[in-house]
């Protein structure tokens, strides 16, 4: 099975249609499989005396203001839904808060998203566990028992899911990537597992596609000058069409493991060896 790759287009968008619609031609053009989104009910995500709070943006000067502004509605979701389709891409969405789950069940998303953020708050997990979709299941900022718990709930509700490797740092640096965490979680968990990398450059995705994931998800900008707090972190189009090129080049030399004498290697074996009594 080939690794499922997403495009996290998350808050990059900046509440433009136009950015985001051009953010999926990034994505469908470089063979992702899919592109991803984050859904907040911000008065449930957010106390009211944190979005009272100042803060600069594009859209005023209050938390309020910039959570709100990076907010799509029922209609631009739509909107995204009949865009994605065009353009041949699936799209699904991390929801913060159980209202939002809600809001995400009216449309066809064929994937569910645990946000690491989110991997703590039980009754969310529950919710989704509930819709029986194939879920992704980010690890950042956890413990092995806030693993477990998160795995035994979609176990119990026989729902499939896999794990991600996650480090929630914006950018992440490389030496806190500890990528055989890839194999730890496969090994205690014993379920399949992704990447959702934060890095700035591609080669730590590389080497998490030669460690057998089976989903690899990376933010995406148009330009990493952009507003935002995710866009330092994330990739710019030419090298998100690097990334998946490469990630596909690299599962198919992983190959099976099974040791064999290629057709294409048995003349150069005969002219090679020609002075040895070798064959058997």
């Amino acid at each position: 099975m080939s690794i499922i790759i997403t495009a996290e287009i998350g808050i990059n968008h900046n509440g433009d249609m136009s950015i985001c619609k051009k953010l999926i031609d990034v994505a469908a053009e470089s063979g992702a499989d899919c592109v991803k989104f984050q859904k907040r009910d911000i008065n449930e995500v957010y106390t009211q005396e944190y979005l009272s709070s100042s803060r600069e943006s594009p859209w005023g000067t209050t938390q309020r203001e910039q959570k709100e502004g990076l907010e799509f509605s029922a209609e631009q979701y739509n909107e995204i839904e009949v865009y994605c389709k065009s353009k041949g891409i699936d799209w699904y969405a991390s929801a913060w808060d159980i209202n939002s789950q809600k809001f995400l069940r009216q449309f066809n998303s064929k994937y569910n998203k645990v946000a690491s953020a989110m991997i703590v708050h039980n009754e969310l997990l529950k919710e989704i566990a509930s819709e029986g979709k194939h879920t992704f299941i980010s690890t950042g900022m956890t413990t092995y028992e806030d693993i477990q718990n998160a795995v035994d709930v979609f176990n119990n509700a026989k729902c499939s899911f896999e794990l991600m490797h996650t480090v929630s740092t914006y950018p992440m640096k490389e030496e806190d990537a500890n990528l055989n965490m890839i194999n730890t979680l496969r090994d205690k968990f014993n379920c399949n597992v992704g990447y959702s990398g934060h890095e700035v450059g591609l080669a730590i995705s590389y080497a998490a596609a030669a460690l057998g994931i089976t989903s690899l998800e990376r933010h995406i900008t148009l330009d990493r000058s952009m507003y935002g707090s995710d866009q330092s972190a994330s990739v710019e189009p030419a090298g998100f069409k690097q990334l998946v090129g490469a990630v596909r080049k690299i599962e198919l030399a992983m190959g099976d493991g099974v040791k064999r004498v290629y057709e294409a290697e048995k003349p150069i074996a005969e002219n090679l060896r020609q002075h040895l009594d070798w064959k058997k």
